[in-house]
């Protein structure tokens, strides 16, 4: 397995995003979802990322036991930030200091463990000044619980105001071939700064992949159902957006899977994507990306495609997109 790094911390090329084992795209196997985890490790993957908001707990009490059998061989990334009540109804954003700590301790608790390696505050409260978020996780490092910070969908200039209060080692946002926002400004300020950039969904929350011919396929829990990119003509229309990726996929003699992280892969050595999947077929599928080379007439190519204005749809519904700081 090749490594890279997100600041000074040494993680495997790609990672394995957790959430969709319980929460988000429809149906749970948690034998699977545990199978896959040890088939990840077994393949070199060192790096894995869940969160308290997804399945409100479940996640994190999911791969407590792997990630206790294994901790000294693994980088444990988690997050904070999106408020539940016990009941399981969402509150909002909290970035408060005394809920940073709160989030922190209940995390470690359905963990299993005592420290967490790297801690994203999950989405930015526009109600509370990034100092004081990041002054709270900063006292989270003093006190042994985590080791990097991070955040997640933050601006250049939250980006700026939280690292100067901390050493960020980490900004994980959506990036791929049909999100392609982070490009500009956002790169460069991490770049600047030394921070290492973590794509969610570098698949298109599988898209990308070819496998999803019709959006009547996702079961009735599935978050997509209500995705713009998945709805109607928007789904139609990013169809033939991937017939392309398909065609140069073949053409390249792998999987459109494999094409589109190849690309993301390509972008930077300090990029580490963190494709989430719940089964070991579709783990070693993805794992395929990193003996997949690239010449510019291949990132040529795709980036032609999805060009500004290509993908029809916005990538979050209007809630969604009002939690994301821009």
């Amino acid at each position: 397995m090749k490594t890279r790094k997100l600041g000074t911390l040494a993680v495997s090329a790609l990672g394995l995003g957790c959430m969709g084992m319980s929460d988000f795209y429809g149906g749970r196997n948690e034998a699977e979802a545990r199978a896959t985890l040890n088939h990840a490790l077994d393949r070199g993957v060192t790096f894995f990322d869940t969160a308290d908001m997804y399945g409100c707990g479940d996640n994190e009490r999911l791969i407590s036991g792997f990630v206790k059998a294994n901790r000294s061989r693994i980088v444990l990334a988690t997050k904070f930030g999106n408020e539940f009540t016990e009941d399981r109804r969402r509150v909002g954003i909290n970035g408060r200091p005394e809920y940073v700590r709160k989030a922190c301790d209940a995390s470690l608790a359905r963990l299993g463990v005592d420290s967490i390696d790297l801690y994203y505050q999950h989405r930015v409260d526009r109600n509370v000044p990034i100092e004081d978020t990041v002054g709270a996780m900063a006292d989270l490092v003093k006190a042994g619980k985590v080791r990097h910070l991070g955040l997640s969908e933050a601006s250049p200039a939250t980006i700026r105001r939280a690292h100067a209060v901390h050493p960020i080692t980490a900004l994980q946002t959506e990036y791929s071939l049909w999100s392609r926002e982070p490009e500009g400004e956002i790169l460069a300020t991490v770049r600047e700064l030394g921070i290492g950039f973590v794509p969610y969904s570098p698949l298109g929350r599988g898209f990308l992949t070819g496998a999803i011919a019709r959006p009547e396929e996702f079961a009735a829990d599935d978050w997509r159902r209500q995705s713009p990119r998945f709805q109607g003509e928007n789904f139609a229309a990013n169809l033939n957006l991937v017939a392309e990726v398909k065609r140069l996929a073949t053409a390249k003699g792998c999987t459109p899977a494999q094409l589109a992280l190849a690309w993301v892969l390509s972008q930077g050595d300090d990029i580490v994507p963190i494709p989430g999947t719940k089964r070991r077929a579709y783990l070693d599928d993805n794992l395929g990306a990193l003996d997949v080379r690239l010449t510019a007439a291949d990132r040529a190519a795709l980036e032609s495609v999805f060009a500004a204005g290509a993908v029809a749809g916005a990538r979050y519904a209007e809630a969604g997109l009002r939690a994301v700081d821009l």
